[in-house]
């Protein structure tokens, strides 16, 4: 059986390119006993209220029809934003270079956060600074951001 995840990836990747964005990822979790849907998603010189809600709605018009999650759920849509979480192959390939900090499990170097340039990712080690992070030591890899 497909992830809600996925299902909801596939169904809405069309919708989002369609608007003029692209899907950076689809998270479906439990916060204090209600279930959230959220897409996040992104596009060249930024995401706007306005793409939000272009989105938004087709969307939801397509999970109403299709029904691909059984339970009640609050459905959201906002930008993946400056600091956003690298989960997938492909988000690392494309943040190869820049900036990120990179959240352990455990100390390494006495060490729980790091921060660095992402020289590399390979089966879910992540390579920041040419130091090699195993993926049972990572809990978290975000965009850096300089204010």
């Amino acid at each position: 059986m497909a992830k809600v995840t996925d299902v909801v990836a596939q169904l809405a990747a069309p919708i989002v390119e369609q608007m003029g964005c692209t899907l950076w990822d689809v998270e479906y979790v439990k916060e204090a006993g209600e279930w959230f849907l959220r897409l996040y998603i992104d596009k060249e010189g930024g995401i706007s209220i306005e793409d939000c809600e272009a989105v938004s709605r087709p969307v939801s018009d397509l999970l109403d029809e299709k029904d691909p999650i059984q339970t009640g759920y609050t459905f959201e849509v906002s930008s993946a934003g400056l600091d956003r979480t690298l989960r997938k192959p492909e988000h690392f390939a494309k943040c190869q270079g820049e900036q990120v900090d990179v959240k352990l499990y455990r100390p390494v170097d006495g060490r729980k956060d790091v921060t660095g340039v992402l020289t590399g990712y390979e089966d879910g080690d992540v390579f920041v600074d040419g130091a090699r992070f195993e993926k049972k030591d990572v809990a978290q890899v975000r965009l850096h951001v300089t204010f």
